[in-house]
């Protein structure tokens, strides 16, 4: 987005340079190249001091505009984790330590970004303050179900729906203990993000660009072009990835009993409660689940992936994005001596797919429109 900026006004308006400055970050691995913005690689999901830095410099800069300035904020999934300014009194390790410990209790991606914006001095409306009095224009693509402005990137300039009760009560919902300050952080009334009618927004425009649901009517139109019947279950499908994954599976047999020929695609977040020491990601989880609900089916086949390219993990750019799997796929693990239900309790679909090779790593995308999944039923 940001290399795309740049053309637009250097190239394509012919802007003098010294008018344009700024600052773009993305996870490690996803960096392009600047000629006027400074490119900063920071840390996904757990964020590191490169996201801190980010995110002092972007808040420099909205400082320094004035009424006559433009401030572009190109926005996309991912800057939660990207841009890091801790509330004051909260230290950088106490932001650490929670985030780890909301991904790790199958918190749903809003409830866990309700509490980071209750805890950051440029999350929830926040750098529309540092903005203000200059024009403030975001454009954003959206990676969240219902491309709610104030969920993508956890809403850095835009009015914020949800309140510090609300984050008290996710934590308390998932049993997490935070340190003494993270505590007092989320009692503090001056860590209330600011809502609609706020003085900050009074000059500020808000755009998409691009949608899970543009993404879902591709495919449908891809599988529809390929001569199979399409069945969309949304790009909105949230819940425990075992869970949903059962549940697919069980359509798909349905289909098969009904002799169709058909792709079944869908979009959205999935969550994984971990109890495991193995390693993964929300997309790996469901494939894995999904290959025990498929075992034995014949002429079917499915894949799941994050649409940047990576599914948690480590948060390297060598982290894979899903995998790939069919009805065939028990019974080659179990040929290796696999267990896949155990792998499973371990929370270990890394492991599992590395095993049978079967992991999906296309690598850095550089876009985020969320997950995508899609189950081929085809004639045996």
């Amino acid at each position: 987005m940001a290399e795309t900026a740049e053309a637009h006004y250097l190239d394509r308006r012919r802007t003098a340079a010294e008018r344009l400055t700024g600052v773009a970050v993305a996870r490690h691995g996803y960096a392009r190249h600047l000629r006027k913005v400074r490119m900063i690689e920071a840390g996904h999901p757990i964020p590191d001091a490169a996201g801190l830095e980010a995110a002092e410099r972007a808040l420099a800069l909205a400082d320094g505009a004035g009424a006559d300035d433009l401030v572009l904020v190109l926005m996309s999934g991912g800057a939660s984790a990207n841009w890091i300014a801790p509330a004051e009194g909260i230290s950088f390790e106490d932001k650490q330590t929670v985030t780890r410990a909301l991904l790790r209790s199958g918190a749903a991606i809003g409830e866990i970004n309700t509490v980071r914006k209750h805890l950051s001095r440029i999350k929830g409306g926040r750098l529309a303050r540092h903005a203000h009095p200059a024009k403030l224009l975001t454009i954003a693509i959206s990676d969240v179900p219902g491309d709610d402005p104030s969920a993508i990137g956890s809403g850095p300039t835009v009015p914020d729906p949800t309140t510090l009760a609300d984050a008290r009560a996710i934590i308390a919902k998932y049993k997490i203990a935070p340190a003494a300050a993270i505590t007092q952080a989320l009692t503090n009334q001056r860590n209330e993000s600011p809502k609609p009618g706020d003085p900050a927004f009074a000059d500020s425009q808000f755009k998409l660009a691009a949608r899970p649901a543009d993404a879902m009517r591709a495919a449908e139109d891809a599988v529809r072009a390929d001569g199979y019947e399409c069945i969309s279950l949304g790009d909105r499908v949230e819940g425990e990835a075992r869970d949903v994954a059962a549940a697919h599976a069980r359509l798909a047999r349905e289909l098969r009993d009904q002799g169709k020929r058909a792709v079944v695609i869908s979009g959205g977040e999935l969550t994984v409660t971990i109890r495991g020491k193995g390693r993964g990601g929300p997309n790996q989880e469901y494939a894995l689940a999904l290959a025990i609900g498929l075992a034995g089916l014949p002429a079917v086949a499915a894949l799941a992936g994050d649409t940047d390219g990576t599914d948690g993990g480590s948060g390297a750019a060598t982290d894979p994005a899903g995998a790939l799997v069919d009805g065939e796929s028990v019974a080659r693990a179990q040929a290796k001596g696999l267990d896949p239900a155990a792998f499973l309790a371990d929370n270990n679909s890394t492991g599992f797919f590395t095993a049978l090779g079967d992991l999906l790593s296309p690598g850095p995308t550089y876009t985020n429109v969320n997950d995508f999944r899609a189950i081929v039923i085809d004639t045996p």
